[in-house]
């Protein structure tokens, strides 16, 4: 299987030597939400003692705030500071920003163009690490700035520098990854279909490269999580012609699962749990988990079963593993509440949605938040043995809100985080 590499043996060496040794780890503190999905990328809030319902009317709103531009980003948060994309007039020129936001003067602390605007805005989350920042413009722009101040330190493009692509045209959308020392992101090229960077530099530490005649497809809309499935670590994500896994040590392809991949946009971040992954897409496709089985240096992805698009298909809302069971939001344009038992397939419950349209989930307190695209918000219990509705309320509607409310949730010290496009809505979770 041929990977291409960085010349930079010394540099190889070093990264190596900080793999042995890394954890995905992007805060001091436990209260933070630093990247995509929270601390560990897979929507779990490890907070406790929050209300256990809502009054009718809904937590109370503790404040909102207007002037985060345009876009479908979620917000990370590191102490008290928040982070986000947007697309923003600034000195009469539209573009797309990293944004900062002090939490304590509810006020933007500075911004950062990151490139071109979008049609409908931002997509990636920014993912916050040792007082850096990183994020991934829409028309593939890789920015590294400080987080104290936005002072840009590096930046690199999926298309420029890696030959990237995109296999639909709502452009890049994914959340970088930071593991260690290094920076993983997906280009989507021919000879670079995900890539190594030195995270303070930028510098190309290995890319991974598919063997000849193999198609793994251009860049999907997923983000990319860590497995030790056989001992090895490794990245997996969706490509455009499926899930992938590639050896974080060297960028060597390890396995291809294509059966998941549909052909117009493949979204969900997937789970992993020791030796499992389990991944989902909409587009009428479906749902797998699969078995990593390591032989020698070979990897094969086992499917242990296939749900199809009628039992689960999660379009853009997620899913997460919580104990033995996967809860999700089921259903192309759609987030109606499902619990699956992970090691069977068997669905313990499946419910029709409260809110319109596709729904994104988070956990938090063993309660599920389901955000919909028409700005309902439900909370239920996380409970495999039943469906048990909690509260749910409605975001305000305000001028120029505009568009789907597809940003996903994020719970920070006792309060609820609701991004819509320009607006921001900050809700106590507290108990009374």
């Amino acid at each position: 299987m041929k990977t291409s590499t960085s010349p930079r043996t010394p540099q190889i060496a070093a990264f190596l030597l900080v793999l042995c040794t890394a954890i995905i780890s992007t805060s001091t503190s436990a209260a933070d939400w630093p990247q995509w999905r929270g601390p560990n990328r897979d929507a779990i809030s490890r907070e406790t003692g929050l209300a256990e319902t809502w009054p009718e009317e809904g937590p109370k709103l503790l404040w909102e705030f207007r002037g985060l531009g345009r876009g479908y980003s979620s917000v990370a948060i590191v102490g008290n500071r928040l982070y986000t994309m947007g697309d923003l007039d600034e000195g009469g020129q539209h573009s797309q920003f990293l944004v900062a936001m002090d939490l304590s003067k509810r006020e933007v602390a500075w911004k950062l163009r990151v490139g071109p605007p979008h049609q409908d805005g931002s997509r990636c989350t920014p993912t916050v690490h040792d007082g850096l920042v990183y994020v991934l413009g829409t028309e593939g722009d890789l920015v590294c700035a400080q987080a104290a101040d936005g002072k840009e330190l590096w930046r690199k493009n999926m298309a420029a520098d890696f030959g990237g692509r995109m296999m639909s045209g709502w452009k890049f959308s994914e959340s970088p990854l930071v593991d260690g020392e290094i920076l993983i992101c997906t280009p989507g090229g021919p000879q670079a279909a995900l890539v190594a960077l030195n995270r303070k530099t930028g510098e190309l530490i290995w890319k991974c490269a598919p063997a000849a005649g193999q198609n793994l497809g251009a860049a999907a809309y997923a983000s990319v999580v860590v497995s030790e499935a056989g001992g090895v670590r490794q990245y997996v994500t969706l490509l455009g012609n499926g899930a992938v896994g590639v050896e974080a040590s060297s960028g060597r392809l390890l396995w291809h699962y294509p059966r998941i991949a549909n052909r117009t946009a493949n979204i969900p971040t997937p789970v992993t749990d020791g030796d499992f992954v389990f991944v989902s897409t909409g587009y009428n496709t479906g749902s797998a988990l699969l078995r990593l089985i390591k032989d020698g240096d070979v990897f094969k992805a086992e499917e242990v079963y296939w749900l199809g698009p009628n039992v689960f298909q999660c379009h853009h809302g997620g899913f997460l593993k919580l104990g033995r069971h996967i809860f999700g939001a089921h259903g192309h344009n759609g987030g109606n509440p499902i619990c699956i038992e992970m090691a069977t397939g068997k669905v313990q419950w499946s419910t029709n949605q409260i809110g319109r349209r596709s729904g994104a989930v988070v956990c938090v307190d063993n309660k599920l938040i389901y955000r919909y695209e028409d700005n309902t918000v439900v909370m239920l219990d996380a409970d495999p043995s039943e469906y048990r509705l909690r509260g749910k309320f409605n975001i305000p509607g305000r001028p120029g809100m505009g568009g789907p409310g597809w940003a996903h949730p994020v719970v920070v010290d006792g309060r609820l985080y609701l991004r819509h496009n320009d607006y921001l809505f900050c809700y106590d979770l507290r108990k009374t």
